[in-house]
């Protein structure tokens, strides 16, 4: 599983990073959102018309105007017209969103003998990364317990660890911030990986180890949460380590958009109701 002599890492346009993930003629999920308006704005289409120079245009243009730019991690069946799980065609990538320690965390994925060299690194704002492997042979659950032993390990974002996730796309600048940053993919292997290449075990949605910290047993817990379970525990962790409310907040809106009709209202109560279990003072909007 080793990348070809011939193989140079560089980094890739929208559209080269696009096709480098997806066969021509398969459906994938692309997002816009507008934190300023609230409006978003999902497409379903085919990789080769996502990398087309108008729907690129098109592209550069909404993100002119102020909105992110995503892209849907997995393949759409075809005629599907929404970004469920049970629209997920097959399973093309493991990733990690890093935005706690981001560069320590980087380099501990590179250092590691556990997991792989990535096939793509995108910095997305200074300090902060995602981490993108290609994958085959694996199932939806297979991937998604493989994400959360990912999150565990590297102290990833434990809300990323979904199969219908969305990532940024490369070539588009990051709206959340206050100074302009464009947003990078580097290619550095060409090597498609299965479950065989990460020695990570499963890991409960509950665990909380980070970089650093001691080893602990790796156990799959008994049962199955519900998604809205794994979001209130993962407000109440959030929410114990000191993370801003209103983040906390928008992580869950936005990992949840697809399928509440209020992302934000739901998000809020959830946060709301474990800052209380929590004892914490409740929290006042600026």
């Amino acid at each position: 599983m080793s990348t070809g002599s011939d193989f140079k890492p560089r980094f890739l346009t929208a559209s080269e990073y696009v096709l480098d993930l997806f066969e021509p003629a398969e459906n994938v999920a692309v997002l816009v959102r507008n934190r300023a308006t609230g409006k978003t704005i999902q497409r379903i289409a085919r990789a080769e018309t996502v990398a087309s120079s108008e729907f690129q245009t098109w592209l550069a243009n909404q993100n002119a105007a102020g909105s992110d730019v995503f892209l849907g991690m997995n393949p759409i069946k075809e005629d599907a017209s929404s970004r469920t799980k049970a629209n997920i065609k097959d399973i093309r990538t493991a990733y990690l969103d890093l935005d706690r320690n981001a560069d320590q965390s980087l380099q501990a994925i590179r250092t590691s003998t556990e997991v792989p060299r990535p096939n793509f690194v995108l910095d997305t704002s200074p300090g902060k990364h995602q981490v993108v492997w290609k994958i085959s042979g694996v199932s939806q659950d297979q991937a998604e317990s493989l994400l959360r032993s990912l999150a565990s390990e590297f102290d990833g974002d434990p809300a990323a660890t979904d199969s219908t996730r969305v990532l940024r796309l490369p070539g588009f600048a990051n709206r959340k911030l206050t100074e302009e940053f464009v947003v990078r993919a580097h290619h550095e292997t060409d090597t498609v990986y299965t479950l065989r290449n990460f020695a990570i075990e499963g890991d409960s949605p509950e665990a909380t180890r980070h970089i650093g910290d001691a080893r602990q047993s790796r156990t799959i817990a008994p049962g199955h949460q519900s998604q809205s379970e794994r979001d209130w525990a993962y407000a109440k962790r959030a929410l114990a380590r000191g993370d801003d409310f209103e983040e906390v907040v928008r992580k869950i809106a936005d990992f949840r958009f697809d399928d509440k009709s209020s992302p934000e209202s739901y998000a809020r109560r959830t946060v709301t109701k474990a800052r209380a279990e929590l004892g914490l003072e409740p929290f006042k909007s600026q």
